[in-house]
């Protein structure tokens, strides 16, 4: 059976209705971390704020155990990488169903309460060239038919989140997806209504602003703009308005106007460029969260929020790729330790920090001062190809700390990166170990994140039970004596 012919037999097309109900916010959780916390004390950081929504990137063991009895809604992800295999194999969506969704579901209840599987993420940017375009559709099949046999097809909802580029106009009652993606958008988007799941859309007005000289800095944000949009008898005072209706226009030519959406990723970065600084993000977030939890709609949709909205992003993230930009490591509304970078209310009240995080001891790899720093550069690159130095880079938070702060600077985020081995901070000498917080300012040098702490538990432990064996033991052994 051709896949035309299959997808018409699933696709059991009928007309959506928009979901009403206030927006939530959740968060955008990745793991991509040199200091990485344990997913059990994130897990807390989300249940303390009353975080009860959550969209991760794929699906780690360690993260999903973490979630199980949380409460928290979870959306999962499944790599672009995997969606060739999963679209030419039915019996690689039974495994993958098994071992990431039904493992977690118990008789009576979840475990985990899914939301849904994103089905790859961004897979039709223009950068990628058309590379997982022919994928999406028949690894969603697959994956469907794989949930219902599984009787977990009322239970979570297949999406896919797309990026923003996906669709264009000058206007936003304009709005239209791409010429190329015309026919797979029609699939999708009557897939998607068929079996209840939303259209998740990436939208960045940072990346706007970052991209272009010309964009008018106060329409990214939301306090109003000199430069409003003007669309017929509508007008647009922020982006992301702006950016949302174009969407819902493309959606209404192919005859789903009313779909829900739902916005995967949206947030604004604390360092790395110079429009990324803590003011703007806190000016940014609250802004847009005070907007969407208003219920006002935007303009092609009065009174209907997104259905849901999940900030990019929870934790710092230093290990992501920095091609786009030195921003990708900042999008954290927390920093890597998991706290608030800066006054933020969700509509729970401000953030509150994580708590037990356990650090590494207070000390700090710093430049010697008797030493010949002029041929620095090896070092600089072997310690800045480990851990994170984006902060000291053209528009970073660090970048004006001189020369010796930023050796600094870079030596001790690799010692931290290597649990402060005695050995990472010897730089062929030029390097030494203070205990004096080296700090220069606003510009944080870091202490490491302490992460052995379920072992201490385990062998605490595991020390314990040993204790209560020999006692007995001894009981035993008095007790036949007498």
């Amino acid at each position: 059976m051709g896949f035309d012919r299959a997808f018409v037999l699933v696709a059991l097309i009928f007309a959506g209705s928009v979901l009403v109900a206030e927006a939530a916010i959740g968060v955008n959780w990745g793991t991509l971390s040199t200091h990485r916390l344990s997913p059990s004390i994130v897990v807390d950081l989300l249940k303390e704020n009353r975080i009860g929504k959550v969209k991760l990137f794929d699906t780690d063991p360690a993260v999903l155990r973490a979630l199980m009895g949380s409460g928290i809604e979870v959306m999962v992800g499944i790599p672009n990488e995997m969606l060739g295999f999963l679209s030419s194999s039915p019996a690689a969506a039974d495994s993958w169903v098994s071992q990431n969704v039904s493992r977690y579901v118990v008789k009576g209840g979840a475990n985990i309460r899914y939301l849904y599987i994103a089905v790859g993420n961004e897979p039709f940017l223009t950068s990628y060239q058309g590379q997982f375009q022919s994928f999406v559709l028949p690894a969603m099949l697959n994956l469907q038919q794989s949930l219902v046999k599984a009787n977990l097809a009322s239970y979570t909802k297949l999406v896919v989140p797309c990026n923003a580029d996906a669709y264009e106009a000058p206007l936003p009652s304009q709005g239209a997806f791409r010429p190329e993606l015309t026919q797979i958008m029609t699939q999708l988007v009557s897939f998607l209504n068929s079996n209840g799941s939303p259209f998740i859309v990436n939208i960045y007005p940072f990346l706007s602003l970052y991209q272009s000289a010309d964009f008018p800095q106060d329409y990214a944000f939301f306090e109003g703009s000199s430069h409003p949009v003007v669309d017929g008898g509508n007008m647009y005072y922020n982006a992301f308005d702006g950016n949302f209706d174009t969407l819902v226009a493309s959606l209404n030519r192919l005859g789903y106007g009313q779909m829900p959406i739902v916005i995967g990723e949206v947030g604004w970065p604390t360092d790395g460029a110079f429009s990324a600084n803590l003011s703007a993000a806190r000016a940014f977030n609250q802004g847009l969260i005070n907007h969407v939890l208003s219920n006002k709609g935007t303009p092609l949709r009065p009174g209907v929020p997104p259905a849901d909205v999940y900030l990019f992003s929870l934790l710092d993230e230093g290990q992501k790729s920095t091609l786009p930009g030195n921003f990708e490591r900042h999008w954290g509304v927390f920093s890597f330790d998991g706290q608030a970078k800066y006054p933020l209310n969700i509509g729970n009240g401000l953030l509150k920090n994580a708590r037990d995080v356990r650090y590494l001891p207070s000390r700090w790899c710093v430049a010697n001062p008797f030493s010949d720093i002029t041929d620095v550069s090896n070092h600089m690159k072997l310690a800045c190809g480990a851990a994170d130095c984006t902060t000291l880079y053209y528009g970073g938070f660090c970048n004006a700390i001189g020369d010796k702060g930023n050796i600094s600077f870079a030596f001790n985020s690799y010692y931290q990166v290597q649990k402060q081995d005695e050995n990472s901070c010897d730089f062929d000498g030029l390097g030494m170990v203070t205990f004096l917080d080296p700090s220069i300012g606003e510009c944080r040098f870091l202490v490491g994140i302490n992460d052995s702490s379920s072992s201490i538990s385990c062998r605490f432990f595991c020390c314990w039970w040993i204790l209560i064996f020999w006692v007995f033991i001894y009981q035993r052994m008095c007790f036949v004596v007498i």
